[in-house]
């Protein structure tokens, strides 16, 4: 399956139907309420209209990303997708009537009634019609099994055998492909030996993940091997896969079983997502357009910092070094300098407030913590966000799981130049403190929003502003 391609089908879609849409809602104002004619109307195309073909798509397209339309272009419900399109054109509309039509000259208000209902309406109708032909294809190809999602089982008795078998006699595909298992307690022989191949077991779950591209996994575990379940989410949380389980009895009388699709496989989500994705993507923008002002307006600044480093002392001006990212993707961070060259040649230390390996002017940088401006770029590029768990090396993460396996959770989300555990805690100077500090991060996960963002935000500046950073 290729995903861009299949993106790129509802993209061309949105932007062609939001233009035709918008054209002729122009063409009936002009033959409505102008009383023109249509080769009048096209010999005296105005620049506002042409204005309007460039950038009205484009605040179409915005609109839908916002709200999380384009997020899994393959598992599409196509009656959530209606109901997603209707909110969208109704949100999408209102501001296109107060920001361009309001003020436009009418003869009676119920001109504004009819031009609301008809922008409404072929907007509407022209973007889901392709839509729905375009879910329904790849819905159909689903159903007829031509296209499916490499599924992992864990689990190898007789409930994995159950379900393994429900699942691929269903007349209609919910679209896994199974390549495997992996068993969770070790026997001799596995009940599900027959039906697929063994791939392992579940402590290398995540290497046979990698290896086979997996995109689902099914727990389907025993009611002996249940003291194992918190060991296995552990460490599924960081791989970036669909992971659902079989519910007991006591999942279906204290309702968590909720129904998707009528004639599927009953099945518990266990989800990553962890803030609405209409807020998630609203996030990332925020990110983006942020991080690109800082770093415009604090170039000035820059320029000082960077002078400042390279008066302090012998070495480059950025320091980099690799962290860990969402679902446990290295990437490398970058801060301005701060500590003397070759700080770290016995191995990883974390800094302490009478750190003797950082600089005059890098413990300056660090108080008001400039020197972490540079992470701005890592924002841009994805690697991290404003707000989130800051990120660590791979060699604290190890020391801090073997006390806490629930730090893994973090790997959820991105991390983030500033967060709670940040502005409640501050820096950490020894793994104890880690764990400390690991509370206020673990709570934020639970609370995750703009709003808890912002706040965030407020409070790391006036920290900045009072220097009490470390």
């Amino acid at each position: 399956m290729n995903r861009n391609l299949q993106l790129s089908k509802y993209l061309v879609s949105d932007y062609l139907t939001a233009l035709l849409s918008w054209a002729s809602f122009f063409v009936f104002r002009k033959l409505y309420f102008e009383s023109q004619s249509f080769a009048r109307i096209f010999s005296e195309l105005d620049m506002k209209f042409i204005l309007g073909l460039l950038f009205i798509p484009v605040f179409w397209i915005f609109i839908y990303y916002s709200s999380g339309y384009y997020k899994d272009v393959f598992r599409k419900s196509r009656l959530a997708e209606m109901g997603q399109t209707l909110a969208n054109t109704f949100l999408g509309v209102i501001i296109l009537f107060f920001v361009l039509i309001l003020d436009d000259a009418i003869q009676t208000y119920s001109n504004y009634y009819l031009s609301f209902t008809v922008l409404f309406t072929f907007h509407f109708v022209l973007t889901y019609i392709p839509r729905l032909v375009i879910t329904t294809r790849v819905t159909h190809k689903i159903h007829r099994r031509i296209i499916g999602f490499n599924t992992l089982m864990i689990g190898s008795n007789e409930k994995a055998v159950a379900t393994y078998k429900e699942i691929e006699t269903q007349p209609r595909s919910s679209g896994n492909k199974f390549i495997g298992f992996v068993n969770v307690n070790d026997n001799n022989r596995y009940k599900l030996e027959k039906h697929l191949p063994h791939l392992g077991s579940v402590d290398d779950v995540k290497k046979i993940i990698i290896q086979n591209q997996i995109k689902e996994v099914i727990i389907a575990i025993e009611s002996s091997e249940h003291d194992r379940i918190g060991k296995i989410i552990n460490k599924l949380i960081d791989c970036n896969v669909m992971i659902k389980a079989i519910p007991s009895m006591y999942d279906i009388l204290t309702g968590r079983v909720r129904m998707s699709a009528i004639l599927g496989v009953p099945l518990i989500q266990i989800s990553h997502q962890l803030m609405p994705a209409w807020q998630e993507n609203i996030k990332n923008i925020i990110d983006i357009i942020l991080s690109i002002l800082a770093l415009v307006i604090l170039s000035p600044l820059c320029i000082f910092l960077i002078i400042g480093v390279i008066l302090s002392s012998k070495g480059s001006i950025f320091y980099s070094h690799e962290r860990i990212g969402r679902y446990g993707k290295p990437f490398t961070i970058y801060k301005f300098r701060s500590m003397f060259v070759n700080a770290e040649l016995n191995g990883p230390e974390l800094s302490s407030k009478n750190d003797t390996r950082i600089t005059k002017f890098g413990r300056f940088m660090r108080r008001s913590r400039l020197d972490e401006i540079p992470n701005f770029f890592n924002v841009i590029r994805g690697d991290m966000s404003l707000v989130g768990p800051r990120p660590e090396r791979k060699y604290y993460i190890e020391k801090i799981t073997k006390r806490a396996p629930h730090y893994l959770h973090l790997l959820k989300v991105k991390p983030g130049i500033t967060s709670w555990g940040q502005v409640k805690f501050g820096y950490a100077e020894d793994v104890d403190q880690m764990l400390k500090r690991l509370k206020y991060d673990m709570i934020y996960l639970d609370n995750m929003s703009l709003y808890v963002d912002i706040k965030i935000i407020i409070y790391t500046l006036l920290t900045i502003i009072r220097r009490k950073g470390v």
